[in-house]
């Protein structure tokens, strides 16, 4: 009781000061849903008395802990709470910045659980399923320090809400769910269950540790799928919803997230500089607590060409395949299909599209052909940090100065994996986005909304005899 007195001080003193970096967002209908800062409002506005099923989903990412809540109908169709499709707020850093500590990890996330509390309704508290899911932050930090966190978190839960609690629902999830749930998400909003395999989206999601490939394929496929080397996650994960079976292809590839990536190309350089590196920077790259020499070439520019070839052997491109078909490191590519025929790509592919003007940076989403990765790179890696600074700030006003130097290494990166690695052909539109029209709003494309929507879905009924 002492702990969730102690929470109720802390959320009145949020109210009062900014005492936690928390910020809360809501979906406004004015801007089709697109979230914008707005005041945390107190519980009775939040709370909807309409009957509705509610979901809390907490994404414990590497650089902070989010806070979803939706709230579906019967049909399992998003309904508002309060004027909002979902609520939202963050907090900053991430989960995985405290270890070793891991009480100042739950610590961390109380002014969230309080902000869940204030939305659902305290009669659907023991009805509403309260999930966490940390991703590669922790996965990075090593097992033991993980667990840790996550059991302080499970206590915090457990002792202090009356939320449905699994302990299971509080976990490290798997690249491989992160992308199946995005698959689901994705295709909930384009409005695409319910219908045949061949009618849904596919989905390309380049997050900061890992990346991740999930797409539909048909039953005959799916049987003939070849097994995994033990202890890695299934090529096929199947679904029912929407009163339809389906058969998602999916896998997770972790080291090459767009930062995680840069530290294995940095690996594969040949010689002394990487090709990748604009002229004129020198020092070190730091991911998971590992530096990593990014000086460029004194004499040479950065060349698209012998870039893509380092980062062909940082994807491993010729690595043997056993099965019929792979796309990098010798990882099977689901077969192909109609399921893929439609793609969309999120997170940093949407970022780095929108920064460096392959499509407007006001767009939630947008089509453009991964042709415009290799054009622009072509450009960038011929620049000079110093003697070109003017030049890159009005091409790239919105590309942050820390990522200026390895601009040539991004943009050359993101085509070989689309091309090179997953196979797209250079030339046909896909679809960058970071948020999907559904009704009148714009909703994020992300894993938590499929997480809700796989956990409040009706579970397919086995008939007897």
């Amino acid at each position: 009781m002492a702990r969730f007195a102690g929470m109720a001080v802390l959320l009145l003193l949020l109210q009062l000061s900014s005492l936690c970096s928390i910020v809360v967002y809501a979906a406004d209908s004015l801007v089709l849903g697109r979230k914008a800062g707005v005041a945390d409002k107190p519980a009775a506005e939040n709370a909807p008395v309409e009957p509705g099923r509610y979901a809390v989903i907490f994404d414990a990412g590497s650089t902070g802990t989010r806070l979803h809540v939706f709230r579906f109908d019967r049909q399992m169709d998003l309904l508002k709470i309060g004027n909002d499709i979902e609520v939202f707020a963050k907090v900053n850093p991430g989960l995985s910045s405290y270890a070793g500590r891991p009480q100042d990890a739950a610590d961390s996330i109380e002014p969230l659980l309080m902000k869940a509390l204030s939305v659902v309704p305290p009669r659907l508290t023991n009805r509403t399923p309260l999930k966490l899911g940390a991703t590669a932050g922790l996965r990075l930090i090593g097992e033991e320090k993980s667990e840790e966190i996550l059991e302080a978190v499970r206590d915090l839960v457990h002792t202090n809400t009356k939320f449905q609690y699994n302990p299971n629902w509080i976990n490290v999830i798997e690249g491989s769910q992160e992308g199946h749930y995005l698959w689901v998400a994705v295709n909930y909003l384009l409005d695409k269950l319910g219908g045949d395999y061949s009618k849904t989206a596919g989905v390309i999601d380049l997050g900061g540790g890992s990346v991740q490939m999930a797409y539909a394929i048909s039953a005959n496929a799916a049987a003939n799928a070849p097994a995994v080397p033990k202890g890695k996650s299934p090529y096929i994960t199947k679904e029912y919803l929407k009163g339809k079976d389906y058969n998602v292809y999916v896998h997770s590839y972790l080291r090459f997230g767009a930062f995680a990536a840069r530290a294995e190309i940095l690996k594969a350089k040949n010689g002394r500089y990487s090709s990748c590196m604009l002229r004129g920077f020198s020092g070190t790259y730091t991911y998971n607590g590992k530096k990593y020499d990014a000086t460029a070439s004194p004499t040479e520019r950065a060349n698209f060409e012998k870039c893509k070839e380092e980062i062909a052997k940082a994807l491993n491109l010729n690595a043997p395949c056993k099965t019929k078909n792979c796309t990098f490191d010798g990882v099977w590519n689901g077969g192909g299909g109609a399921g893929q025929n439609n793609i969309y790509v999120t997170s940093s592919f949407h970022y780095l599209a929108s920064h460096v003007k392959i499509i407007d940076d006001k767009a939630p989403s947008a089509m453009a052909a991964p042709a415009k990765f290799r054009k622009i790179a072509s450009l960038a890696c011929r620049m000079d940090v110093k003697q070109d600074a003017k030049i890159i700030e009005i091409l790239y006003p919105k590309v942050e100065k820390a990522n200026v130097p390895y601009l040539c290494m991004d943009l050359t990166y993101q085509y070989t994996l689309l091309v090179d690695g997953f196979g797209l052909d250079p030339e046909k539109k896909i679809t960058f986005v970071s948020k999907v029209k559904h009704g009148e709003y714009y909703i994020d494309a992300a894993w938590p909304l499929g997480t809700a929507i796989e956990t409040m879905s009706p579970k397919k009924k086995i008939a007897s005899n």
